[in-house]
C-alpha cells in the first residue's frame, strides 16, 4: 500500500497510456515518413483543461451540498420555531384573557376606596374576609402579569430567532443557486472541449472499463475493518455502472460523497453530505494501513472522495459520464484515510 503513487499526471487521466503511446507511435512513423507529427500536446493541453474544470465542478458540487443541507437544516430549524411561537402566542392569549376577565370582575365587585366599603357594608366582618381574599387575588394578578411579561419577552426572542434564520436561510438559497450556476457552467465547458478532441482520444478519457461487477478487479482478499464497513462495501458493489449525477446521493445516481453517504446509509450510519465533512466522520489511518470501507479523500481541499476496497483499488463516482467504477486508489494525489 506505501508504494501507491499518482498513475498519471492530471486529476482524472485514466486510461489514456495506451493512447497516449498510440499517439507517440503514430507521430514517429508520420516523422518517418515525412509527414508533420500528430498534434499531442495541444490535446494533451486540453485533457489538463477538461481535469482542472472537472475538479472545479467537483469543488462547487460539493459547496452546493453544503449549501443545500444547510439550507434543510434551517427549514426543519425554521418549522420548530414556528410551532413554538404558536404555542407561545396561545398561552399569551389563555393568560390576558384571564387577567382581563378577573379584571372585570374586580371592577364589577366595586371600585370604590376600601375605607368607604367598610363604611357601607351591611356586615364589616364578611367585607373583611373578603378583602382579604381580594389582597390574595390581587397578588396572584401581579403574578401573572409578571408571567404574561415573561411569556411575551419569551414570544419576541423567538421571532427574533426565526427572523434570523430566515434571512440565513435566503442566503443558503442564494449560495446553491450561485453553486449549482458554477458547476452547470464548469461542466458545459468540459464538454465542450471533450467534444472538440479526436473520437478516440475522447473515447480514451470517457472510458467506462471496470464498471461493473462483471468486470471486478482482483480485490486480494482484503477484510473490511467491521461489520458495517462490510455492509457499506457491499452497497458501494452494488451501485457500480449507475451514473454520476452531481448534487445526487442515491440511489439512481451519485456524485462522489453522495455514493459514501448512501453505501453508509444502508449499513445504519450516517455520514456528513459533503467529502470534506466525511474525512471527520471517523479516525483516520495511513494509506497502508487502509481496509475495505476505508474513505479516501483526494486533494488538498478534499473535494473528492472515494470508498477503499483492496489491493489497491478504489470505488467513486468519478464526473459526468462516467459511471460508479473502479479505479486505482492512486489516480489523484490522497489527502486522507478515514476509517467510519
Amino acid at each position: 500500500m506505501g508504494s501507491h503513487r499518482r498513475l498519471a499526471p492530471s486529476g482524472f487521466d485514466r486510461g489514456f497510456g495506451a493512447t497516449g503511446f498510440a499517439v507517440c507511435v503514430m507521430s514517429a512513423a508520420a516523422a518517418a515518413l515525412g509527414a508533420p507529427p500528430a498534434a499531442a500536446a495541444p490535446q494533451d493541453d486540453t485533457r489538463a483543461e477538461v481535469d482542472r474544470l472537472y475538479a472545479q465542478a467537483e469543488k462547487a458540487t460539493e459547496a452546493y451540498n453544503k449549501a443545500d443541507e444547510r439550507a434543510d437544516s434551517l427549514r426543519k430549524e425554521i418549522g420548530t420555531a414556528q410551532d413554538e411561537i404558536a404555542r407561545q402566542q396561545e398561552r399569551i392569549n389563555t393568560m390576558r384573557d384571564a387577567l382581563g376577565s378577573l379584571a372585570g370582575a374586580q371592577y364589577r365587585s366595586g371600585g370604590i376606596a376600601p375605607s368607604l366599603a367598610l363604611l357601607f357594608a351591611d356586615d364589616p366582618g364578611d367585607y373583611l374576609d373578603r378583602a382579604a381574599a381580594l389582597d390574595r387575588i390581587t397578588a396572584h394578578q401581579a403574578g401573572e402579569l409578571t408571567d404574561l411579561q415573561l411569556a411575551m419577552r419569551d414570544l419576541a426572542q423567538k421571532h427574533e430567532e426565526a427572523t434570523g434564520k430566515l434571512a440565513e436561510l435566503e442566503r443558503s438559497r442564494k449560495a446553491v443557486a450561485q453553486n449549482k450556476r458554477t458547476v452547470e457552467r464548469k461542466l458545459a465547458k468540459a464538454r465542450q472541449l471533450l467534444n472538440s478532441l479526436p473520437d478516440a482520444v475522447r473515447a480514451a478519457y470517457d472510458r467506462t472499463s471496470r464498471s461493473t461487477r462483471a468486470d471486478m478487479p482482483d480485490l486480494g482478499g482484503a477484510v473490511p475493518s467491521s461489520g458495517r464497513a462490510a455492509a457499506a462495501v457491499a452497497a458501494a458493489r452494488s451501485a457500480l455502472g449507475r451514473p454520476y449525477v452531481w448534487g445526487a446521493n442515491g440511489p439512481g445516481g451519485f456524485d462522489c460523497s453522495g455514493l459514501m453517504q448512501w453505501s453508509y446509509a444502508q449499513a445504519g450510519i450516517g455520514l456528513p453530505r459533503t467529502s470534506q465533512d466525511q474525512r471527520y466522520a471517523g479516525h483516520q489511518v495511513p494509506l497502508s494501513q487502509a481496509q475495505p470501507g476505508d474513505l479516501v479523500t483526494y486533494r488538498s481541499d478534499a473535494s473528492h472522495i472515494a470508498m477503499y476496497m483492496g489491493n489497491g483499488q478504489v470505488i467513486h463516482a468519478p464526473y459526468p459520464g462516467a459511471p460508479v467504477r473502479y479505479d486505482p486508489v492512486g489516480m489523484m494525489p490522497i489527502s486522507s484515510v478515514t476509517r467510519v
